[in-house]
């Protein structure tokens, strides 16, 4: 869901938009690195509501998805489009699934109930893979690490099952829909997403990404649907105003948000759930208004903002399997925060993250859409 901008040529470009996106994906990896050290305690997580950079990126979505389309399908049919979606998705996708399946075997660790990895047929893991490179989730026979998620090798992709769906309902629906009717729709998601933040036992509205447990799919559904709704609700309702030091401000404040402490403790949940609404509702919505109406100014600026958008989707989708191999790694030692080796090799980990990135993004991800473009779009 998390995806670089596919704008038509005839519109202004956001580029701040495009780094935000990088803000957020570098963060999302910071944020699972120093998740290894929680031991599951929500309120003991250094860069605390890390998670809501998905919510963000659903939300920036929609924004981007009806700005580039809505008024395009005067000249695009329903195939034109998923063509359009897959060539941008899906190429990153299967890379995701293949550099899980070759990180797997080196993950194994019991303290993190991963105990079976080691014991794991490769036929099995191999199919895992194949089916991983879909997006398409697997229930628990194919849960070849333990943890009930819907992509056991590469956790993150769940959210990119949620935005094809979105997309799929965007296609069907969503454009054709009056912003009256749009409005509507935000405010009943709105009310499914503090329904859930305010009677979940934690205050937080994490989750959404395992098929096997109802729960979680309902979950996977409300994260999805306000934020999508009202990024396409944004760009289709709000006027924008010309804002100075956009991105400077804008990444700050999701820095600040990203890394801002657990509320509540253990207690007082409520707190944190307002602060994860607040965010959500009213936050994003204004930085995605900053961003989209600001403008970048110099070319190292550009050059930036370029590098993070162009990053953004490589580093979310490929930096978990190398988390797993960090989190085994910390968990099997018995190593604590506290220890420089554990700074320097989750330092490590999140540049080695980028470094792939970028070398993901430059020699397979352009080529090869770049020639998909070619054979299925530049025709049509």
């Amino acid at each position: 869901m998390n995806q670089a901008l596919n704008i038509s040529q005839s519109k202004p470009h956001y580029e701040i938009l495009d780094g935000l996106r990088g803000v957020a994906a570098i963060m999302v990896v910071f944020f699972h690195v120093f998740e290894t050290f929680s031991n599951g305690d929500h309120t003991k997580q250094i860069i605390n509501h890390g998670y809501l950079a998905v919510d963000f990126f659903f939300m920036l979505s929609g924004y981007v998805i009806s700005y580039a389309y809505d008024n395009r399908w005067n000249q695009m049919t329903l195939k034109d489009f998923s063509i359009r979606r897959l060539v941008r998705l899906q190429p990153m996708i299967i890379i995701g699934s293949l550099v899980g399946a070759v990180l797997f075997y080196f993950q194994q660790s019991e303290g993190l109930g991963w105990g079976g990895i080691s014991t794991t047929p490769v036929w099995k893991l191999i199919l895992v893979m194949l089916i991983g490179m879909t997006v398409i989730p697997v229930g628990k026979s194919l849960d070849i690490r333990g943890w009930n998620e819907m992509h056991p090798l590469n956790g993150p992709a769940w959210s990119l099952f949620f935005e094809y769906i979105a997309n799929i309902v965007y296609a069907l629906i969503l454009r054709r829909v009056s912003k009256i009717v749009l409005g509507i729709l935000v405010i009943i998601s709105a009310g499914f997403t503090i329904h859930y933040a305010f009677t979940n036992p934690n205050g937080d509205i994490i989750g959404g990404w395992s098929i096997d447990d109802i729960t979680q799919l309902k979950i996977g559904f409300t994260r999805l649907a306000f934020p999508f709704l009202m990024g396409i609700f944004l760009a289709r309702a709000v006027k924008l105003k010309f804002t100075k030091h956009a991105f400077f401000t804008t990444s700050i404040l999701l820095i600040i948000l990203f890394a801002f402490p657990r509320l509540g403790g253990t207690s007082a949940h409520w707190q944190n759930a307002f602060y994860e609404c607040f965010t959500l509702m009213i936050m994003f919505p204004i930085i995605i208004l900053l961003g989209a109406g600001g403008k970048v100014v110099g070319e190292k600026a550009n050059r930036l903002c370029k590098f993070l958008g162009d990053i953004s989707y490589p580093i979310y989708i490929t930096h978990f399997p190398l988390v797993y191999v960090y989190m085994a790694w910390i968990v099997n030692g018995k190593h604590t925060l506290q220890e420089p080796q554990s700074w320097i090799l989750g330092l490590l980990t999140v540049f080695t993250s980028i470094i792939l990135a970028y070398g993901f993004m430059k020699f397979y991800d352009i080529p090869v859409r770049t020639w998909l473009n070619k054979k299925l779009i530049s025709n049509k």
